[in-house]
């Protein structure tokens, strides 16, 4: 306080503001930019895909889908110490599972990245930092990216292992090698296009619980109509059976009633569009036309139109990922 405070207008004094040194050291450490913000949200949302740094009810669900899609692997390491050939394959690493536990995992784990701090009204505090309205989303996609490819790489390099483990000599060891790495680009594409998919569906609502009915609705709603068309295009091209009579208790046959099924014809366009409408068989379609070794599992005789399904499937991602900056925009903005 002044010594004499000042004298007012009336002659009464006024007491003037004062600023009180509470002893607060300050900070003359380096200040870091946008890319530090970005690696130090990438890497704190990485850790909450897991659950890390949370409580233990958080941990369960990354720790059972793990579990889970390490199984085959496991079980294919133990049927061959038996002498059984391989049972799973790199690059179709049992699809039916994989695709279950994936909508599983993103569907409860993408909002806990996004749906949280739309909710919470917490994004101005991070945009108060010197970071662009781009940095935000795309740290959290990239976190959930690399979440994502934790759960699709870890399985096939258990596979991996327990595959040579059981094998002998340095050519079946490098055949087993060249057969991984398919493997894992097929797995950085599903954790790609499942990451910006489900980001961007969950940014939809700051409500948690609407944000995963969201994102499992989409996810299976897409994948059971593509079934369906597909299935239902297979009937039709199979066409109506005919029926051939014997020609009497004496005749030849007997009088027996023989039912023989129209060979099919060859797979139509509709029945290739039917792939169209679900992320799961864009991807396969994909995957069968970068690395056609194996059979499609979703989607029917891919061959060359396996190039439309690539070119969705980048569209889609494409799409996505301006919507989750767009909505990320808009947040800042209100």
């Amino acid at each position: 306080m002044p010594a004499n405070p000042p004298v007012g207008a009336t002659g009464t004094a006024t007491r003037a503001g004062v600023i009180h040194d509470l002893g607060y050291q300050r900070y003359d450490g380096p200040r870091y930019g946008r890319p530090q913000i970005i690696r130090a949200l990438a890497w704190h949302s990485f850790r909450s895909a897991f659950g890390l740094g949370r409580g233990a009810k958080a941990k369960i669900l990354p720790v059972i889908a793990l579990l889970a899609l390490c199984l085959p692997a496991v079980i294919n390491a133990f049927a061959m110490s038996q002498g059984n050939p391989q049972l799973v394959g790199y690059d179709t690493y049992n699809p039916a599972l994989r695709i279950l536990v994936m909508i599983i995992f993103v569907a409860v784990q993408a909002p806990e990245l996004v749906s949280k701090d739309l909710r919470s009204r917490v994004l101005p505090l991070y945009f108060s930092r010197p970071m662009e309205t781009i940095d935000y989303p795309l740290a959290k996609f990239l976190a959930f990216t690399g979440a994502l490819l934790v759960m699709m790489w870890v399985p096939l390099l258990v596979l991996y292992g327990g595959t040579i483990a059981n094998v002998h000599g340095g050519a079946a060891v490098w055949g087993q090698t060249k057969e991984l790495f398919p493997g894992l680009l097929i797995g950085l594409m599903w954790a790609v296009v499942l990451a910006a998919i489900s980001l961007f569906l969950a940014s939809t609502t700051g409500r948690r619980a609407f944000a995963t009915g969201v994102v499992v609705i989409s996810f299976l709603a897409t994948y059971v109509l593509s079934e369906i068309l597909l299935q239902a295009e297979n009937n039709i091209a199979q066409g109506p059976a005919r029926v051939i009579r014997g020609g009497g208790p004496g005749g030849p046959g007997g009088g027996a009633v023989q039912v023989i099924q129209n060979a099919a014809p060859p797979p139509d366009l509709a029945e290739k569009i039917s792939g169209l409408f679900s992320p799961f068989t864009l991807m396969d379609g994909t995957r069968y036309w970068l690395h056609s070794s194996e059979v499609a599992d979703n989607v029917r005789n891919a061959g060359s139109f396996g190039a439309v399904y690539a070119l969705v499937l980048v569209v889609l991602v494409g799409l996505c990922l301006y919507g989750l900056f767009a909505r990320y925009r808009k947040a800042r903005l209100s």
